[in-house]
């Protein structure tokens, strides 16, 4: 009798440490995704960090807050849904200046603005790529792409990088390979 209940004990007490490890490594990996969500809208500088919470919750990421444009509110989502981990981007921003937006050549900026941060982010997140020395600009969804990498398969990468990217119609690639 003492056995059995001594072994029912054991299996309760490792049962719950199983699933309390558990827990803690879930709730672990959603800080760490709440991190670098929270650093990715940091060092974007089209948007105020300050003005967009986040939280995470099984690699769910709620955002709350305001913007100041539809095109903010689109950026920081498409920032966040690429990183490691995430699996979904519940956007709850709001737009503070609607009547802002209706100006077709500022949104047209701001639309360039987000594609160029986009691209510049991915490159940068992006390991074998030398983020840091591409320049990347937009115009009426055209991505242009300057500066010099290792090689060429690093400069076809950056390319297809841009080319997978949102709202980009087409990917000028003016990367320059090291010799």
């Amino acid at each position: 009798m003492k056995r059995t209940t001594l072994a029912t004990i054991m299996t309760l007490a490792l049962t719950t440490t199983a699933v309390t490890a558990n827990d803690w490594q879930d709730s672990a990996k959603d800080a760490w995704i709440d991190g670098k969500a929270e650093t990715t809208l940091l060092l974007n500088g089209n948007l105020n960090s300050f003005d967009i919470n986040t939280d995470v919750q099984n690699g769910t990421i709620t955002l709350t807050g305001a913007v100041e444009s539809d095109v903010d509110k689109a950026l920081a989502e498409e920032l966040l849904e690429n990183l490691d981990g995430v699996s979904s981007v519940d956007n709850k921003l709001t737009v503070r200046n609607h009547a802002k937006n209706a100006d077709n050549s500022k949104t047209s900026a701001l639309k360039d603005a987000k594609i160029a941060t986009v691209v510049k982010t991915r490159l940068l997140f992006e390991a074998e790529v030398s983020g840091t020395a591409i320049n990347v600009d937009a115009k009426d969804g055209v991505v242009t792409l300057q500066g010099k990498v290792d090689s060429a398969a690093e400069k076809d990468l950056a390319a297809a990088i841009a080319k997978n990217t949102d709202d980009v119609n087409r990917v000028v690639n003016k990367l320059d390979v090291a010799e």
